[in-house]
């Protein structure tokens, strides 16, 4: 079994087939009591988990808000768009088998954003990200990462995973920035900058 921190720099995935990497969060209120209080707590906040397979720093793939398997093979899948928080467990998922990744894709970079407009991290709480060791069909957290609650940021680069040679390497990024709603490629130009 691996075990992932920022501080530790990139870890071998050695016999690691199969990753998956969760976010969640919880809908907040933000500073609102009484009845928008509970409206927004009911309608909850849209954050959105997203990989982004790379060519040699170069974005060639998105998993994520309307993409699912952007391969087209099952090696990179997203489970689908949670736009409120509710719920236990994680909100949204994206499960990577590395051996049916396409030899040109040497790196994935894995965010999470406040990507659609009107959605925000402040609007929610708890917001923790896990990385789960999938190999063998048996899901086992290897990471739990948490960003600032103190961040005005609306995009977090969660981790990367970096091909080599035959291998992968994971390192946890956990480092948050501004990304404009609504714009794919500052999304992307977010995760080439990773």
């Amino acid at each position: 079994m691996i075990t992932l921190t920022k501080e530790d720099g990139p870890a071998d995935l050695d016999g690691v087939t199969h990753m998956s990497i969760g976010v969640s969060w919880d809908p907040t209120a933000g500073s609102s009591g009484g009845v928008m209080g509970k409206l927004r707590r009911k309608k909850g906040t849209d954050l959105d988990l997203i990989a982004i397979a790379m060519h040699n720093g170069d974005p060639v793939r998105l998993a994520g808000l309307d993409s699912l398997d952007p391969m087209g093979n099952g090696s990179l899948i997203h489970s689908g768009d949670n736009q409120t928080g509710h719920g236990d467990g994680d909100d949204e998922t994206v499960t990577v088998e590395f051996a049916r990744i396409p030899a040109h894709v040497t790196s994935i970079v894995f965010i999470a954003a406040a990507y659609k407009k009107g959605s925000s991290f402040q609007q929610a709480r708890n917001i923790s990200f896990k990385v789960y060791d999938a190999t063998g069909g048996s899901s086992q957290q290897v990471a739990d990462i948490w960003p600032s609650l103190l961040t005005t940021d609306n995009g977090c680069a969660v981790a990367k995973a970096t091909r080599a040679g035959d291998s992968w390497k994971l390192e946890v990024i956990n480092q948050t920035g501004k990304i404009k709603q609504g714009d794919e490629h500052a999304l992307m130009r977010f995760a080439v900058s990773k």
